[in-house]
């Protein structure tokens, strides 16, 4: 698989991670393994986690799994700190929480270090310099190489940024922000992807396949053994509506044209935008893993990409729309 750098770090990732949202939960050892096998045979390297899924159980498995089946120093391991099951204080980002954290994540992990280290959000409550400050010891201490962001908005990835270059003493940059990013959901293009650009980051899209209904698999049923019908039904429904649908329609289009699938060419899409590293994929086992990770032979004709572009454009108005046309 092809590696590309991480924003503008000397870190080579694989240009597809591996998501375990559903490790420990929903994915058994088993399936687990079998997708890490597969990952790291077609290649992978970039494997994406967090300390609250499955309560610290897909932490703990990956952990498991590093011990026999893939070697830890072939993997780059990514994990996340600041989302807490507190009903009145979402997120806690905290020196003293994130850092605990940290120490939680390595326990599990089974490791001494985490390549990569995200604030799972921006903490409303904590002053923004004693979240980075945070990121700085874990990387002075050894804990974490590179350190990154996941669902800051425009405003708070520029504050953060602001913060790191104008405040006094050396501070450790942010080499990524992890945000939601697919045909279907286009959002970041507003501000978070300029402003990732501009920054250096590397974008590290979740739901690539836009919760997964960019498959095609919803078009005109929902499968039994889905998302949409599990206890995830209500993450799946936003994307089940009409706009989705012409979407979905236009994809599977293009992938009847390229005699490929619509999973590929939804993935494709995204995997080549600008300020993309790496699509985080989670699959339910490796069978949908293999079919994700075969979209490395696939580069989509710019004809195709522009009708993709077009159909799924989001509108944007004031402030965005050249002045010259007001």
């Amino acid at each position: 698989m092809e590696l590309r750098h991480l924003g503008r770090t000397g870190l080579r990732v694989s240009r597809l991670g591996l998501g375990t949202l559903t490790w420990g939960r929903d994915t058994e050892e088993h399936d687990a393994a079998d997708q890490l096998k597969a990952f790291w045979e077609a290649g992978g390297t970039l494997v994406d986690t967090a300390d609250v899924y499955a309560d610290g159980g897909a932490e703990y498995l990956l952990g498991r799994l590093m011990e026999g089946l893939v070697p830890r120093r072939d993997l780059q391991i990514a994990t996340k700190a600041g989302s807490v099951p507190d009903p009145d204080r979402r997120f806690d980002c905290s020196r003293g929480h994130l850092l605990a954290a940290l120490d939680g994540s390595l326990a599990r992990l089974g490791t001494d270090y985490v390549d990569v280290w995200q604030v799972h959000a921006f903490d409303p409550v904590t002053p923004i310099e004693e979240t980075l400050q945070a990121l700085d010891i874990a990387v002075s201490s050894g804990r974490a190489r590179y350190v990154g962001v996941s669902n800051f908005s425009g405003w708070q990835l520029a504050k953060a940024a602001t913060w790191q270059l104008a405040s006094s003493g050396t501070h450790t940059r942010l080499a990524s922000t992890q945000m939601e990013y697919s045909l279907l959901q286009r959002g970041i293009e507003r501000e978070v992807l300029p402003a990732a650009l501009d920054l250096g980051l590397g974008i590290l899209p979740s739901s690539p396949l836009g919760r997964g209904v960019l498959t095609g698999k919803y078009r005109h049923t929902t499968p039994a053994d889905s998302r949409g019908a599990s206890q995830m039904a209500a993450f799946v429904a936003p994307y089940l509506d009409e706009e989705a649908s012409r979407i979905v329609e236009a994809v599977s289009t293009a992938a009847d044209g390229l005699a490929t699938t619509p999973l590929q060419v939804a993935l494709a899409w995204v995997r080549d935008r600008p300020g993309v590293t790496a699509p985080i994929v989670g699959a339910r086992n490796a069978q949908q893993l293999r079919a994700a990770l075969s979209v490395e032979a696939l580069s989509l004709p710019e004809e195709i990409c522009q009708a993709l572009d077009d159909v799924s454009a989001p509108v944007h108005r004031y402030p965005d729309q050249d002045w010259s046309t007001l």
